[in-house]
């Protein structure tokens, strides 16, 4: 039986998006995967018989798709708010803290004991009421404190990967290519199965110089 796709989430909410956010090109293949629920069903072999090559691509391509049906994404997968040109808004607030020991991940900033300035996600042009409750919503605990990936400088400037200050305590964060992308690793002597080979070469033709 084929397990059904998972959800789209706001900062990921289709294939085209997916493609840009993970990197490596691979939007350039987005013909190749027609839609959501082929994104999460194609096997290697088909995306093979697809023209998705080489292999390491359809790997890397497998190993994402996994992390996304696990729940782990990488920066703005955990954003709730994002426009309709895919914009998601953030903003520094000030949260009360319930204990001492209440330190919230994206806080670096702490005005007293029961204060932490922190970095959150709030819907496009929101109210001061809309923020206000976001704000209630954290100190209440019914909302994680913070946006992973992202820190304060200074005393009032939103700092993270591709983040687009917007002025005084508010920036954007929006998908753009590669934001997601795991680099390549650097090939020193031809990788790890012809590492001794070359090594061995090369040491060879340093005795006999």
């Amino acid at each position: 039986m084929s397990i059904p796709p998972p959800d789209p989430i706001p900062f990921c909410p289709d294939v085209s998006t997916f493609l840009t956010l993970i990197g490596r090109n691979l939007i350039s293949q987005q013909s190749k995967i027609p839609s959501w629920s082929a994104l999460f069903s194609l096997t290697s072999n088909q995306l093979r018989d697809s023209g998705l090559e080489p292999a390491r691509t359809r790997r890397y391509l497998l190993r994402w798709r996994q992390k996304f049906r696990d729940g782990e994404f990488g920066i703005g997968g955990d954003l709730r708010y994002v426009g309709e040109d895919g914009g998601a808004a953030l903003r520094i607030v000030d949260i009360k803290s319930q204990t001492s020991q209440d330190t919230p991940l994206s806080a670096n900033l702490i005005k007293d004991d029961q204060v932490r300035r922190v970095v959150v996600n709030v819907p496009t042009n929101a109210s001061d009421e809309q923020v206000q409750n976001i704000i209630n919503e954290i100190e209440q605990g019914t909302t994680s404190p913070g946006v992973n990936g992202m820190k304060i400088k200074g005393w009032d400037m939103i700092a993270g990967k591709n983040v687009r200050l917007l002025g005084s305590g508010k920036a954007e964060l929006k998908a753009s290519p590669g934001l997601w992308e795991h680099k390549r690793g650097i090939k020193v002597d031809g990788g790890e199965r012809r590492k001794a080979e070359v090594r061995a070469k090369r040491r060879a033709a340093e005795r006999k110089t």
